[in-house]
């Protein structure tokens, strides 16, 4: 091996001592590793309307950014529908999710503000964080007490600009909510701002699936992040909040105006899939019966359920979690092993998806093969 490759290959035997080296994996198996929780990755209304965009003209690629030729009415289609369909003042799209956050911790909180952060934040947020130039705090995980204390504790220390704070609706790893009317009432309190992360959310939860955030769209103190390559099958991501904050975004944030605007064909089926959440809301309910199961089976094996489509099965060595995914996908099911960095030490975990690609027997078979995992391991 060239000297100059020693160091990549040292590192990556490290991660293999320590259980964290990750590789590619095909598909394989029944679906519980995925985010496409509605089932509509392979929708054929999503196929249909990725056709008949096609057939319209609507091209692959936009070949620009926004503010160059890359702008394109499907963009902009987009965007209308999808402020209307959340209840926002605007939206605009980005290539991803990841991006989007970067964009708005980097662009929004000035240098005089503060941002507090839950400490389970996304990496996504953290990425951010290198570029922001607010004061930062991280505080106790789904805690509004210890929010509003930082924010408290700035105030005191003379801090006059304003609050941001930045949480995940549906945390990826745990499963869980945040305690989001709570997070709104302290925004408001503060004169400061929300930025939540629907990406879990979006689809699934809210009287119409927009959100756990669904109920305070439209307040001036609420930026969401709206992913499109999870529930809605698609891909990119909508950031939703004021009209001045969205045009803000458009004027200054870096990983929007110097990118290659999203495919304006990606932008006609996120149409479309926001249409089917509108138009199918039965799957969710199918879903929560998916979760119901889920958390009866954990129950009976004495483990706590999340709550969400979203079910860690927490195992600790990273070792251990590996060979249990190993086990499962061995026997059929697609469950993968989360291990730190993702999340904390000691935590290494099955990460169990819930999707609509799944039928209810599939999901009570994949935990009574968890259950089995478990026993023989402690034996």
């Amino acid at each position: 091996m060239s000297p100059r490759l020693a160091r990549f290959a040292t590192a990556l035997d490290g991660l293999g001592r320590k259980g964290r080296r990750r590789r590619l994996e095909p598909r394989a198996g029944v679906d519980f590793a995925s985010n496409d929780y509605l089932g509509l990755g392979e929708s054929p209304r999503l196929a249909a309307a990725a056709r008949a965009a096609l057939d319209r003209g609507v091209p692959v690629g936009a070949a620009g950014s926004r503010l160059l030729r890359g702008n394109h009415p499907e963009h902009e289609a987009l965007e209308a529908e999808a402020a209307a369909f959340f209840g926002a003042g605007r939206a605009l799209f980005f290539g991803a999710g990841f991006s989007a956050n970067v964009a708005l911790i980097q662009t929004l909180p000035e240098r005089r503000d503060l941002l507090v952060h839950d400490e389970l934040i996304h990496a996504s947020v953290h990425d951010g964080l290198r570029g922001c130039r607010a004061e930062v705090a991280s505080v106790r995980h789904n805690d509004p007490q210890a929010v509003e204390d930082a924010i408290l504790a700035w105030r005191a220390r003379g801090g006059m600009g304003a609050p941001w704070i930045a949480a995940e609706s549906l945390y990826s790893m745990d499963g869980d909510a945040a305690p989001v009317a709570d997070l709104v009432a302290i925004a408001e309190r503060h004169d400061g701002f929300l930025l939540l992360d629907e990406a879990h959310a979006t689809g699934v939860f809210g009287k119409h699936g927009r959100g756990l955030g669904e109920a305070f769209e439209g307040r001036d103190c609420l930026i969401a992040t709206h992913t499109c390559g999870k529930a809605l099958g698609c891909s990119g991501a909508l950031v939703t909040g004021p009209a001045a904050i969205i045009d803000y975004l458009v004027n200054r944030a870096r990983p929007f105006i110097y990118a290659t605007a999203p495919s304006p064909l990606a932008a006609a089926t996120v149409r479309e899939a926001l249409r089917i959440v509108a138009d199918e809301p039965e799957r969710r309910p199918r879903l929560a019966d998916l979760v119901a199961i889920a958390e009866k089976k954990l129950a009976a094996l004495g483990l706590p359920g999340s709550g969400s489509q979203i079910q860690p099965v927490i195992l600790g060595r990273n070792e251990r979690a590996v060979a249990a995914a190993c086990a499962l996908r061995a026997a059929g099911f697609d469950c993968r092993a989360i291990r730190p960095p993702t999340v904390p030490e000691g935590t290494a975990r099955l990460r169990v998806s819930l999707t609509l690609n799944v039928e209810p027997e599939t999901v009570e078979a994949l935990f009574d093969a968890i259950g089995a995992e478990l026993h023989e391991a402690a034996a």
